[in-house]
Formats: C-alpha cells, sequence, structure tokens
C-alpha cells in the first residue's frame, strides 16, 4: 500500500479541524472520523510519480514517540508541529514520518502552499522558521515544562515522550444502607505554591448506580480522597418526625477527618483501588442565626470540623430567615460565613452538637478590612540606574504606580492567589496605597517594586517577611510599613555542566537551566529565580543582602518547597552557600541538577 500525501489549502489548520473532527482524542473511533472528513476536505492521493504531472521533491524528518516511564513505543499518537502546519499518527512501532515538500517542488504545484516551505528554508530561499513537534494521545499527560521538540532538515532519530497519566478508580458503599445511593466523590492534590504546600480541589466524581467512580488523567503527584456527606431517606426507613441519619465524610482509606486520611502518592502510570466505606450515624438539626444579615445579598458559608480545618462538611444559608441552617453528626465545628457583596462582611461562629438540636447560636457580619500600605524610600542611586527591573506600573509615574503589595492566604486549603486588591489611585497626584475588602484570616505579604527590593515588610512589631499578617475579625489592623532600598548585590555566574552539541549551544528542544536562590533560615535574604541564557550564564540584581543557598536545575521546579526545610534536606549536598553584602558584585559557577539525579 503506497503512503498518501495530504496537500492543505494555506488558510486551512490541521490540527484545529482534527482535534474538532476529534473532540478530546477519547476514542480511536473519533479519531478515525477525524481523518475521514479531513480527507474531504483536502486533495489527497499516493506520493509518487503517478500522484501529479510532476513528481515533487519533499525532505523527511521524523522521530518515534516512547512513553516515558517504560520507554516503549506509544502508537497512534498524534503528532504535531507547534505552528499547526503539519499532523501524522505514529505507527504501532511509534514511528512518524513528515513529508515537507521543497520549494522547487511547491513552485510547480497546482496553487500556492505557503505554509508548506522546507524545512530552513522559505519560498524565497531565505531561512525559513524551524519546525517543533509535540504529540498527544489519551491517557498520556503532556509535560507543560518540556518545550518541544525541534526537527532539523533530514532528521529521523527525534524521540518524544509522552508520560501516561495516573489513575484512580473505587467503589463507595454505604454501610447499612438496603439500597444503592450516588455519592459525590472528591479528590484534593497537594500543591506548591510560593514555596509552601496547599491542598486545592483536583476534582469531583458522582458515582454511577453501582456506587463506582473513577478520577483518569491524573498528573503524578500527592493526593487525598473523601466522600461528601449524604443523608439517608430510603423511602422504606425514613420517618420525617423521627431521628434523622446521614453519612459524614468518609477520608480514604476511612478516617473520619482530612487531616487523619491518608496521602495517596501516584506515579506515572499507576492505577490505585481505592474503595470507601462511609459510617451511618445520628444527624442533629443546626440553627445559626445572622444578627445584622443584608438583605439581597448572597451568603457564603464553610464548615470545618474539629478545628483541624479541611473540606467535607456543609450547612446552608436561608435567605427568608437569615439563617444558617443544615444538619450535622456530633462534634464541634467552625462556620466562617461571608458575604458576597463590595466590601464584603464577615463572621465566624463556633458551634457543638451533642446527641441534640444546637440552637441559640448567632454570628455577627463585620466589615472586611482596609488596610493602608506605608512606603518608605531609602534609594541612594539616581532613579533607575541600576534597578534591573522592569517598571510595574508601565512607566507611570508616582509611587502608588510603581508598587505592588499582594496578599497570599496562609491557609493550607482552598486557592491561592491574591486574597485582596489593591486600591488604584484615584488621581495623578494620589500615592497612598490601600488593600481594600480584606477578610478574616491569616495572610502572607508579597511586595514588588519598579524599583530596588523591599528591606523589610512590617505590621507593628511583626516581620511579615518570615511570619504571615493576622487579620481580626471585625477588627482593625495597623498599617503594612514598607521599606524600599536599592543597594542590593548583584550575581553574575555560569551553569558549569550544560550539555551541547557540535553547532549548538545546546542539544536540540532543551530548556535553559533554572536558577533557584532560597534564602537560609533567619536570614535576612528573600528568594529569588532566573532563566539562565541556553549557554548556562545567568545575572539576578537587586538582591537583598542575606545568606543564601544556591540551586540549579536543568528545567523548571513547580513542586520545589524551598520554604519547608525538612523537604529542602535533599539537596544539601547539591547547594552552593554564598553571602551576599549590600551593593556586592559576586560572580559563581554552580553545578546543575539534572532531572536524572
Amino acid at each position: 500500500m503506497q503512503p498518501y500525501r495530504i496537500v492543505v489549502p494555506s488558510n486551512c489548520n490541521i490540527v484545529e479541524l482534527a482535534l474538532k473532527c476529534m473532540p478530546g482524542l477519547r476514542s480511536f473511533r473519533a479519531l478515525s472520523l477525524g481523518v475521514a472528513l479531513l480527507c474531504c476536505c483536502w486533495d489527497v492521493g499516493p506520493l509518487g510519480a503517478n500522484a501529479s504531472p510532476s513528481p515533487e521533491k519533499s525532505d523527511t524528518v521524523g522521530g518515534t514517540v516512547l512513553n516515558s516511564v517504560t520507554h516503549r513505543p506509544v502508537g497512534r499518537a498524534l503528532v504535531y508541529s507547534q505552528d499547526n502546519r503539519f499532523a501524522t499518527l505514529t505507527d504501532s512501532a511509534g514511528h512518524f514520518e513528515f513529508k515537507v515538500p521543497s520549494s522547487e517542488a511547491e513552485g510547480r504545484s497546482e496553487g500556492p502552499i505557503p505554509s508548506a516551505s522546507p524545512l530552513g528554508t522559505s519560498p524565497a530561499g531565505e531561512a525559513s522558521p524551524p519546525i517543533f513537534v509535540m504529540a498527544r494521545k489519551p491517557g498520556f499527560l503532556s509535560d507543560p515544562n518540556t518545550p518541544a521538540t525541534q526537527l532539523n532538515p533530514g532528521q529521523k532519530d527525534v524521540t518524544i515522550y509522552l508520560t501516561p497519566a495516573a489513575l484512580i478508580v473505587g467503589r463507595v458503599t454505604l454501610a447499612g444502607a438496603d439500597s444503592p445511593e450516588r455519592v459525590q466523590v472528591e479528590i484534593y492534590r497537594r500543591q506548591v505554591q510560593d514555596g509552601r504546600a496547599r491542598w486545592t480541589s483536583a476534582g469531583t466524581f458522582r458515582t454511577w448506580s453501582n456506587g463506582e467512580f473513577r478520577f483518569p488523567e491524573l498528573s503524578p503527584g500527592t493526593y487525598k480522597l473523601f466522600t461528601h456527606e449524604v443523608m439517608d431517606r430510603d423511602p422504606l426507613t425514613f420517618n420525617p418526625r423521627g431521628q434523622l441519619y446521614g453519612y459524614p465524610p468518609c477520608y480514604f482509606p476511612g478516617a473520619n477527618s482530612f487531616a487523619a486520611g491518608s496521602a495517596i502518592q501516584l506515579s506515572a502510570g499507576m492505577t490505585l483501588d481505592a474503595d470507601l466505606t462511609p459510617r451511618r450515624r445520628e444527624y442533629y438539626p443546626v440553627d445559626v442565626g445572622i444578627t445584622n444579615a443584608p438583605e439581597g445579598v448572597g451568603v457564603g458559608v464553610e464548615v470545618s470540623a474539629g478545628g483541624q480545618g479541611g473540606p467535607g462538611y456543609s450547612l446552608g444559608y436561608n435567605p427568608q430567615a437569615r439563617k444558617i441552617q443544615g444538619f450535622l453528626p456530633n462534634g464541634t465545628y467552625t462556620v466562617e460565613v461571608s458575604t458576597f457583596d463590595q466590601p464584603g462582611e464577615a463572621g465566624i461562629a463556633y458551634i457543638s452538637v451533642k446527641g441534640a438540636a444546637a440552637t441559640g447560636y448567632a454570628v455577627t457580619l463585620a466589615a472586611n478590612a482596609s488596610i493602608s500600605v506605608n512606603a518608605t524610600e531609602e534609594f541612594t542611586s539616581a532613579e533607575g540606574a541600576g534597578d534591573g527591573l522592569q517598571s510595574l506600573g508601565g512607566g507611570n509615574p508616582g509611587r502608588a504606580r510603581s508598587l505592588q503589595v499582594m496578599l497570599e492566604p496562609a491557609d493550607e486549603f482552598g486557592p491561592g492567589g491574591s486574597a485582596a486588591p489593591l486600591r488604584q489611585p484615584s488621581g495623578p497626584e494620589d500615592e497612598s496605597l490601600i488593600l481594600e475588602n480584606v477578610k478574616p484570616g491569616r495572610y502572607w505579604v508579597h511586595v514588588d517594586s519598579a524599583r530596588g527590593f523591599a528591606a523589610s515588610i512590617k505590621c507593628g512589631e511583626t516581620d511579615l517577611v518570615r511570619h504571615p499578617l493576622v487579620v481580626p475579625a471585625g477588627g482593625t489592623t495597623d498599617p503594612i510599613e514598607v521599606t524600599l532600598r536599592d543597594d542590593g548585590a548583584q550575581i553574575e555566574g555560569a551553569v558549569e555542566n550544560v550539555p551541547a552539541v557540535p553547532g549548538s549551544s545546546r542539544t536540540p528542544g532543551a530548556q535553559p537551566p533554572h536558577i533557584y536562590l532560597i534564602p537560609s533560615p533567619d536570614s535576612t535574604g528573600q528568594f529569588r529565580e532566573a532563566w539562565a541564557s541556553p549557554d548556562g550564564t545567568f545575572s539576578l540584581a537587586q538582591i537583598p543582602p542575606g545568606d543564601y543557598q544556591i540551586l540549579a536545575f536543568d528545567r523548571p521546579q513547580p513542586e520545589l518547597e524551598y520554604r519547608n526545610e525538612e523537604a529542602m534536606r535533599k539537596y544539601e549536598s547539591r547547594e552552593q552557600e554564598i553571602r551576599l553584602l549590600p551593593g556586592q558584585n559576586a560572580r559563581l559557577r554552580v553545578h546543575m541538577i539534572l532531572g536524572s539525579e
């Protein structure tokens, strides 16, 4: 059987059309349908002398797609160019090839095909951008930290690796239930943000009628699994006037709290069977009044058990009664209430359920805080001299436009990101900085300046570089005092073991090294990171003075928990220590840690 060529109109995007025909690439049947539709859209014919009046010359490039764990070939994977000019499927041995028309053949073809220039040339004979290819297939993950692979003219030995996705499957069995019940199951993933670990939701699944559930396409990492509450309302046994029963959250493998649940370590391609058996317990009515509930405003309610925090339990808001209501089993709970208006209000109630209805509780909402930020400039050089930073304010004058202050929740649960917006200046002369609508809680404070660096960040006597800002419910908070300086140190460095090939500064497709500058415990330094150039050289400017450990990796480390001393001990033999003084210019060489090490 002869190979076929696909002639694509210049305004056609192969990959986009293919993916529209194959939503999610969920099945080979959809894949076949997509290929059939492609054939209907484009001129398809066999390559060879009889395919056209003049035989086409072409450059052939190709390679192999392998499983990154087993190193076995991955068949029927879609390989496509980053610019969407070319696409093909691998064969059973994982091989793929692109037939790229040459400029000479392009000139004789019927109709212009401007996107089908040969590798390394353009229709005018000028050098054209290289082709970068990627691969994908259901059941495999594409690593966002791995760049596309470059294809050079005539190259047929390129290897693309796909990481097999992990999978969690299981069944929920309600102990003592006479009939099956569909249960909501949720999975949380441990992720590192700003050097600290947090638990964030990674998805939910409502069990099928037989109680089974499935979490596919999971990345390697640390997870926790639990069921949501289920009320027992079996029509054969349910008595609306009798004792109410329900099934509290069950945290894998069988714990009664998120903290006590086991952490699930998933590796690439791993499949875990995780069965859950919630236990039936008595549930009692809960009634928490809101003394100053606003009219027509949405109210959010979060419930955590035993003072340990974590998801699983829930109550609802009754706007007619202006109360927090629902059912909970015996235990102690923290109920956090917040409104959705701007500026919002918040309050906290601590309740206890002891074998009877929990009533008589009330919460009073208080306005969220507005926190002033005062910036003191202790600059020693002319404006713009030696900053090494780009303006965060788009070049607008004024301190308020060149300083960014962000609050990151210190709680280990929930989404990250800035917790309070910084009020924009009201006019050209307004240089005041105010963090508005800050809910009660604990926050890490981050300061970015268009000039110099934040030498200190304080609130009263609290050092906010090393300790979180505590915002009380309904209370007032002292201003945040920021001191800016521009006498930071500078580093000029080089990575020693950067791999290279003849005629190239790096192995094709490899990323430049990534540098991490991590302050030592109790140091006055602050975390910094930077890309090195392809040859391994790097520079960092305006580094706060202090003691640091320097680490260089061959790729970014999004899960580097650099604020956790215990987690960083494994790098003790690989790190390089340095002490930086104000205004110092330091030069150093570091050894790169490879992904295989």
